[in-house]
């Protein structure tokens, strides 16, 4: 069998799990099918465009799961760890990155590796020999998605993923919205001020539901149904699941002081993040949408500040495919039916650019590691990417199997820990010690 390992797909996973298996000495070929072959929600022909939101989330790493894992992708020298690292932009807590420099970057340090090469085009059918590594993501083509439908004889499963809308900094009416960052987090005073926040009336809120309710909706193809994943819902499902959702979700209210107007609280405030380094850009905090075009602008416009607001991007929907993996996946991420072929990334069934790129470096060190003769156990348990592949590979009910963000849900209990709210602060603690002393070993043993 060659010993070059394959990986199709050039997104966070793919790109993770290639820089890994190359830093191990293992010859990698990329198989990206863009931009030869385009999907509705990239733009790029860049390996790790990031698509959706350019927030790669908490990085607290002591009282997170989020920021654990991105902990531990530091520690194994991940990519895509250092690439935002390098193009890292205010957002208080959260690590958000300038996405088009970002992905340039990734996509320049893979071509400059010598154990790298990308090749462009389609690959629509499940190698029979080699070791492959599929890292298709959300967006797998209908071709390949069928050939795996064929080979683990199951229904193709997929919920829709939605995309928020961007908006230019300068059309934004800051004598309405403020600078700041929920309860003033952040250890700068760009942290501190990185989201800039619109207030809403009670009676602009209820105007505001009733518009999106009433609005034109993007409508699914012939047997297509929506199988939202909660963290990542359309406002218009939120809207509909009651009139306070949205107050009570990415709305809320609290931890804020409306600087233009400090003795009325707002009854609700409408978030917006920066994109990109240059402070140009901001996206729509939490507001992924399917309405159609025409009825987005006219309703995000109803939002104080944004009245007069253009937007770089509107907001999209599109289809995610993923594997009942607890059904289909070895520990080693390999298909139990042909073991030459891993999975990593999305279509693994967790969610996230984290999570994907996080089982992107797994798999790219498990296939490594096996090429080279020198077989590997997967991360231990109690680490966030061991939680995480224990979930996906058989933690997980298989009936009910649905993609999963990491979380300490996920981790198995601490003794002698207080349980409940109360007891959080010292169990998370406790929990990220755990990971970061088993993490720490287990990349000791591959030295």
């Amino acid at each position: 069998m060659d010993n070059t390992l394959h990986i199709i797909g050039g997104g966070m996973a793919g790109s993770e799990a290639a820089w890994q298996a190359a830093n191990a000495g293992v010859q990698v070929v990329i198989h990206e099918m863009r931009p030869k072959v385009e999907t509705f929600a990239h733009r790029t022909g860049n390996l790790a465009e990031m698509v959706c939101s350019n927030s790669f989330r908490s990085d607290d790493d002591e009282q997170n799961a989020v920021g654990l894992l991105h902990w531990e992708m530091r520690a194994a020298n991940g990519l895509i760890m250092g690439m935002a690292d390098r193009h890292r932009l205010p957002a208080g807590g959260a690590l958000a990155v300038d996405r088009d420099p970002f992905s340039e970057s990734v996509t320049q340090a893979l071509m400059d590796h010598p154990n790298v090469r990308v090749e462009y085009g389609e690959i629509t059918e499940l190698p029979t020999t080699g070791h492959w590594i599929i890292a298709t993501g959300p967006l797998t083509s209908d071709k390949l998605g069928a050939a795996i439908q064929r080979e683990t004889g199951s229904e193709r499963l997929a919920f829709f993923d939605a995309i928020a809308p961007i908006v230019y900094a300068d059309s934004i009416d800051m004598s309405v919205a403020w600078e700041q960052s929920r309860y003033d987090k952040g250890e700068t005073e760009a942290e501190r001020k990185a989201y800039i926040n619109c207030p809403m009336t009670k009676p602009q809120y209820e105007a505001f539901i009733d518009a999106v309710l009433a609005s034109d909706k993007t409508e699914f193809h012939e047997g297509e149904t929506a199988g939202y994943f909660d963290g990542c819902l359309p406002i218009e499902v939120m809207a509909e699941r009651g009139r306070e959702t949205l107050r009570h979700g990415p709305m809320k209210p609290v931890g804020l002081t409306n600087a233009n107007d400090p003795a009325n609280k707002p009854y609700a405030v409408v978030q917006l993040r920066r994109d990109n380094a240059l402070g140009t850009l901001y996206n729509i905090v939490g507001f992924q949408t399917k309405m159609k075009y025409g009825p987005q602008s006219s309703v995000f416009r109803m939002i104080p500040g944004l009245e007069n607001a253009n937007f770089a991007r509107l907001g999209g929907i599109h289809r995610n495919t993923f594997l009942n993996s607890p059904t289909l996946l070895d520990d080693q991420m390999r298909l139990r039916s042909r073991p030459n072929i891993r999975f990593a990334g999305q279509v693994t069934g967790v969610e996230g650019y984290v999570e994907s790129a996080a089982m992107g470096l797994l798999a790219g060190r498990l296939a490594a590691a096996e090429i080279l003769g020198k077989p590997l156990q997967t991360a231990p348990q109690d680490t966030a990417m061991g939680a995480l592949i224990h979930h996906i590979t058989g933690g997980a009910e298989a009936k009910t199997f649905q993609p999963m963000n990491v979380n300490f849900g996920l981790f198995r209990p601490l003794d002698g820990l207080r349980g409940g709210r109360k007891g959080r602060k010292d169990r998370y603690k406790g929990y990220t010690d755990r990971a970061k002393e088993a993490f720490s070993q287990w990349l000791e043993s591959q030295s």
